[in-house]
């Protein structure tokens, strides 16, 4: 199985374009690595690809990519996009691919409908890139020689699909991770989620590598850089610090574990910041731009 990193930051990316915070700069000044906004690629053989989650930087990832550019006049080695929550950074970069070129969208009922009620989307000619529905805990085949399983994961709606109340754990088709199979290797990318439940840890067991949200740090990330007063689970996101936070609860996996889906705010950013030593010590990486992870 192959698996490259397109993009690892949270919605902005990093930098952020309005924000001047001290990763922001860091980064525009070359100190520390910019980052795009989430998404990955894999593939059972390195021709094939499928691209899981559509981000607004899709056209800069797929260009930065070799492996992924045309191979004749009018053509894409993306056979497959899959989608795993209505976030705008997961789906925006789908206006990009409208260019008369075939692939297969992925996606649950729920995440299809909130497509098919924004018109614009409509830019996708169905008769060239078919929608087609994945159902929980069933696996489907987007390319052959590697199986994918969706799965629900605790997490809330897209911020322009909340009403005057909303669920920050809800469990359902609204947030899936996915599980990705080849003969010899499984994966799980999981890059957003609002909570650790023992039956989501279950299912984890036995993964060779992991992909996690690694959104902020701490729940207040945004109120200690005065960047906003949102807190993290108020976004639909569990710290990675904490009792009850991923690498605590985390811990017992014997896997490869990566954060991604990291917010422009998130101290881990900083190469010589404590909390990357903390997370390094606990045998976590950051994901990179541009990173093959396997084989």
């Amino acid at each position: 199985m192959y698996v490259k990193v397109l993009g690892a930051a949270a919605g902005g990316g990093l930098p952020q374009w309005n924000c001047g915070c001290l990763n922001c700069a860091d980064a525009r000044a070359g100190r520390i690595a910019p980052m795009t906004q989430s998404s990955i690629a894999v593939s059972p053989d390195g021709e094939d690809w499928v691209v899981l989650n559509a981000s607004p930087d899709i056209r800069a990832q797929l260009a930065a990519t070799p492996g992924l550019h045309p191979r004749g006049l009018r053509d894409t080695p993306v056979k497959a996009v899959i989608v795993t929550n209505a976030d705008v950074d997961h789906i925006a970069g789908l206006l990009t691919l409208r260019e008369k070129t075939g692939f297969d969208l992925y996606a649950t009922a729920y995440i299809h409908a909130t497509l098919h009620a924004n018109r614009v989307f409509d830019v996708m000619d169905r008769g060239l890139i078919p929608r087609r529905t994945i159902a929980l805990d069933t696996p489907f085949t987007p390319v052959p020689g590697l199986t994918l399983t969706p799965f629900a994961v605790p997490g809330k709606v897209a911020l322009f699909l909340e009403g005057d109340s909303v669920g920050l754990q809800e469990v359902g088709e609204q947030t899936v991770g996915l599980m990705i199979e080849d003969d010899m290797r499984r994966v799980a990318y999981i890059p957003g989620c609002a909570a650790l439940p023992d039956w989501l840890l279950d299912r984890l067991d036995g993964i060779d590598l992991l992909l996690f949200d690694g959104t902020v740090w701490e729940n207040d990330d945004m109120a200690r850089t005065c960047t906003g007063q949102k807190s993290g689970a108020r976004m639909g996101h569990l710290p990675m610090q904490g009792a009850e936070g991923s690498i605590a609860r985390l811990s017992r996996l014997n896997a490869r574990k990566m954060f991604i889906h990291i917010n422009n705010t998130n101290p881990v950013l900083q190469p010589d910041s404590p909390e990357r030593a903390a997370l390094a010590a606990a045998g976590w990486e950051i994901a990179q731009d541009g990173q093959e992870i396997m084989p």
